[in-house]
């Protein structure tokens, strides 16, 4: 019987693993020319996300997919320098005007902003935005949604792994699935680094935020 409810939760955890799914839309400023972007500087990642480390891992993770498309970046270690040497204040940024004077003060044609409104458990909302540095206009705006489910996952592990133990040993299942289940659940709470599976969530939000974003590479002709 304990091995049967181990082999269960065993189950329901695989099943529970691959239910993440991701969403997003964006839209650009029709007409606009985004080839004579050659480079854009990240000069903020706001929201629920803390500690440098994330925040600089995020910018990352943006900028190499965003290099797929041809564009050219500053490292947002750099551009925190920078801006620093300049006396430039953070909260300088929360507005898209002075996030345009910071791009100005870079040398860069457009600047981007990320805001994370919801990071943890499994779930992340995300919204990006380019913002032309000589008049503050939007050119380019992406949102984007994604789940791991990583609660239930949790929930489940912590469960499949206390039965499994009480099951090897020979033990009642009872106290021990209980026990497993609040520390597990209690131990998942994100921290100031980015786990592998976070990062795998972010990937795929970001991918799927930048798909619709105008390409700086020559498509191929096709052959008609």
């Amino acid at each position: 019987m304990r091995t049967v409810l181990a082999g269960v939760l065993l189950t329901m955890l695989a099943a529970a693993a691959g239910c993440g799914t991701t969403k997003a839309e964006s839209q650009a400023v029709a007409g606009y020319d985004f080839g004579k972007i050659d480079k854009i500087a990240i000069v903020d990642v706001t929201g629920r996300v803390y500690g440098e480390a994330v925040k600089n891992k995020i910018s990352d993770l943006f900028t190499m997919k965003l290099m797929e498309k041809g564009y050219m970046f500053i490292d947002r270690k750099d551009t925190k320098t920078l801006l620093k040497e300049q006396q430039f204040q953070a909260s300088d940024l929360a507005a898209k005007e002075g996030a345009a004077k910071a791009g100005r003060i870079l040398n860069v044609p457009a600047v981007m902003v990320i805001d994370i409104p919801k990071y943890g458990g499994g779930k992340m909302d995300m919204t990006a935005k380019l913002i032309d540095v000589e008049t503050a206009a939007i050119l380019w705006i992406g949102n984007g949604t994604g789940n791991t489910n990583k609660g239930l996952s949790t929930f489940l592990g912590a469960a499949a792994g206390a039965a499994l133990g009480a099951a090897v040993g020979g033990h009642s299942t009872g106290d021990r699935v209980i026990g497993g289940v609040i520390g597990g659940v209690a131990g998942g709470v994100a921290g100031n680094v980015l786990a592998p599976e976070e990062e795998d969530l972010v990937k795929k939000v970001i991918a799927k935020v930048v798909e619709k974003l105008p390409s700086r590479v020559s498509q191929p002709v096709t052959a008609k």
